[in-house]
């Protein structure tokens, strides 16, 4: 019996450690062919996926966390106009119309109720107006060329309610950025109240801008997108508003207009990388 035990043990542990190994092989081929797949992932099927974690709890007014803040703004920071297939000679950054308001064309390439990915394509001196983004945390990468941006926050810090009641139809907002930015740069990111929600691009050169939205607009969900015009401070002066002389300068008030008949957006569905959903 003690013959047949010892027997017993060592074929139990030869099993165990084939087992062992087996699945220690089985863990290695497994990680290989996740590496294999990430290595292989388009950056599209990538910023999908980061996208997907990141917005999974996406509803109005919702900001993620800064922890996946940083993971969707790395994703963005490494992604080249190359890896979407986009070059500045291609008909979409051309005026050939030569039309005074040259036509945007945006590629849509996902959106669900989370989140949505898209790219607009503007030729020089194209315009994107003033408008919102209600309850929304945006990502933007400049992906190639020069850029004028022009953001505001609404400005919180004053009287409540003092720009509706002197200036009816006007609120008075701060300037948050007035800058011309030339790519590569840095992802820009607002929010729902800060960050520059309210901003208007103008192309210096052709320029092609990676957008993403989280949650998307939805006008049944209250996300619809405004758009205004915006006047200096002193045009409408308001005794109640104490504002620094030295500071007039950064507020403007703006006012909530029709969207403008001159925007033309022409929407084309990406094509160069397909995403993978499951």
């Amino acid at each position: 019996m003690g013959i047949d035990r010892n027997l017993g043990d060592r074929k139990g542990r030869e099993l165990s450690e084939l087992l062992d190994e087996t699945n220690t092989n089985n863990m290695k081929i497994r990680k290989n062919r996740r590496y294999r797949q990430k290595m292989t992932m388009s950056p599209v099927q990538k910023l999908f996926l980061a996208c997907k974690h990141v917005f999974a709890n996406a509803a109005t007014g919702v900001v993620p966390s800064s922890q996946h803040i940083e993971i969707l703004r790395s994703v963005l920071a490494g992604i080249k106009p190359e890896d979407l297939g986009l070059k500045p000679d291609m008909p979409y950054f051309s005026n050939i119309s030569n039309d005074a308001t040259p036509k945007i064309t945006y590629l849509h390439i996902y959106e669900c109720e989370k989140f949505s990915m898209g790219i607009f394509c503007l030729p020089p001196s194209a315009e994107i107006p003033l408008h919102n983004h209600p309850g929304m945390t945006v990502f933007s990468k400049l992906l190639f060329g020069t850029m004028h941006i022009k953001s505001y926050d609404w400005a919180v810090d004053l009287p409540a309610d003092v720009s509706q009641t002197q200036i009816p139809e006007k609120r008075l907002a701060k300037i948050k950025v007035d800058a011309d930015f030339t790519a590569p740069c840095n992802p820009s990111i607002l929010y729902p109240n800060d960050g520059g929600n309210m901003h208007c691009f103008t192309a210096v050169t052709a320029c092609a801008v990676l957008d993403v939205l989280g949650p998307p607009y939805s006008d049944p969900d209250g996300r619809h997108c405004a758009y205004y015009r915006s006047f200096p401070f002193s045009n409408f002066p308001a005794e109640e508003i104490s504002i620094p002389e030295e500071e007039k300068k950064d507020y403007e008030w703006l006012e909530e207009r029709e969207k403008p008949e001159s925007l033309q957006v022409i929407v084309k569905m990406y094509s160069s990388s397909k995403i993978v959903e499951n």
